[in-house]
Parts: C-alpha cells; structure tokens; sequence
C-alpha cells in the first residue's frame, strides 16, 4: 500500500558521542525521540538548544554506549522507554517484541527482530518519514559493515541482515557507530573491482575528512557496497573462500566474512 507523504516536518539529527557513537534524535521542532542514547549529555543539549520536549527513547539493545544515558533522560523528561523484550534495559520500559509498532510522534514504528550482534537484539522502521522509509537499527548493520557476533550465531545474523536487506531500497538507515572507512577498507580487500565500492569509499572519505558523518546510509546502497549483505555473490564468495575454504553455504560464506573482518587491519 502506498501511503500518502507526510509533512515535512520532523528533522533527524546524528549526536556525536564517545569515540564513534552516533545517538540519533527526531523532532517535529516541539517534541523529540532519542534512539539509544549511550551519553545523556549531548541530548540534553541538543533538546536546549532547539527548545525540545523529550517525549521517548527508542533502544535496540542492552550495551551500555546505547543505554548509559536512558535513566538520565526519563528522569528529566518523563520521556517513554521503549526497548526489547528480552533484554535487561534500564527499567522501567515497553517490553518490545517483532510485529509491535509502539506510536511515537505521531508515527506508528514496526519493530523488528534483528538477533546477532545481541540476543535480544531490534530494529525500529517506519514506512514513511518525510516521504521516505527510515529505519534505526542499532548496531546490527553498518555502512559497509555489520554487527560483531557477540551473543548470536552466524545464522541468526544472517537472517537479520536478510530481513533489512528486504526493506525499500530508498530506506535511510541510521547506524549507530561510524564505522564506515574501516568497514569500505575491508569491503575493498573482498571485492577491489567493485566500482560502486570504489566511488562510495571515496565519498566517505572526503566526508570524514570535511568533519561530516558518512551517516545516514540507504538500503541501495548497502546492497551494492556491503559485503554482509552480498554473501550470495560469486565474487564474495570466492573471497571468503580465500579465508575458509570449507565455507561452502550462505551461513558459512557468512561466517567466515565475519570472523575475518574480526581480525583484518
């Protein structure tokens, strides 16, 4: 179905913080969500800066660079938390599981399970927002990367990158870490002739090299660009092969992606 744009009116903005932390914050110029706010000081900043109210905090996991900052907030807001079900969020929150879509400043969010990088891992996607899908998803995908396996199993992660891989290709896709030279670096070491690759790492480069963020990331181009996404390509494959000759299945192609990104410099 296709649903009619809304007003352009709500702003996103990526809020530095720690090293490569990026806490993403929407507001329709009087009301604001937060998605998993490490560090509640730039927040609180941002909302004084722009005159905001704090209505609700949106959380993909329990790690404590996306959580730190949550308790903070909802004693200053009163703000909503909302997070997964399964996971240990400062409580008290919405207990989230895939197929709820909690309404947030005026929009309904379908939440998704990403399972992986964590076990209880989600996802936050709205179909339209400003005329384009957008999707928070936590450290579970990345500009030219993913999430490490710190509590999932490569199949488990592979099937949750499948699942935003799947979303409309104009998706903007608000990571959580700028990650992206290090993650195109090794892109490149699997695919060098892939020339999308090629054009975007240059892009990303003279981002970071201008101060801006190489974030927001879409569907399209993680698709073209990012080998996690790209395991079922011959030349990916081949590549992971180089590392593990046994990978032999999508799981295992993607397995050995991971382990090698583990330990690529």
């Amino acid at each position: 179905m296709n649903l009619p744009p809304l007003p352009d009116r709500l702003k996103l903005l990526a809020l530095p913080a720690f090293d490569d932390n990026y806490l993403w914050l929407l507001h329709d110029g009087q009301r604001a969500l937060v998605v998993d706010p490490g560090d509640a000081a730039p927040v609180q900043a941002m909302l004084q800066t722009l005159n905001l109210t704090l209505d609700a905090i949106l959380v993909t996991h329990h790690h404590a660079d996306h959580v730190g900052g949550v308790a903070q907030l909802r004693n200053a807001w009163g703000a909503q938390v909302y997070g997964p079900a399964t996971e240990r969020i400062p409580a008290p929150f919405i207990p989230l599981h895939q197929g709820d879509a909690p309404e947030v400043l005026g929009l309904s969010w379908q939440v998704i399970d990403v399972p992986g990088h964590t076990a209880g891992h989600i996802a936050f996607f709205n179909p339209n927002v400003n005329g384009k899908p957008l999707l928070f998803c936590g450290d579970t995908l990345f500009s030219g990367g993913c999430g490490r396996l710190f509590e999932g199993t490569p199949a488990q992660m592979l099937d949750s990158l499948d699942k935003l891989a799947a979303l409309p290709s104009d998706t903007v896709v608000c990571c959580t870490h700028e990650y992206t030279l290090s993650n195109l670096r090794f892109a490149l070491a699997i695919e060098p002739g892939n020339a999308d690759l090629q054009t975007y790492y240059g892009q990303c480069v003279e981002s970071r090299a201008s101060g801006q963020p190489t974030l927001p990331t879409s569907v399209a181009t993680e698709q073209r660009i990012n080998p996690f996404l790209r395991t079922r390509q011959a030349a990916v494959q081949e590549a992971a092969r180089t590392f593990d000759p046994a990978a032999d299945s999508d799981v295992a192609v993607f397995a050995a992606l991971r382990q090698w990104k583990n330990q690529f410099k």
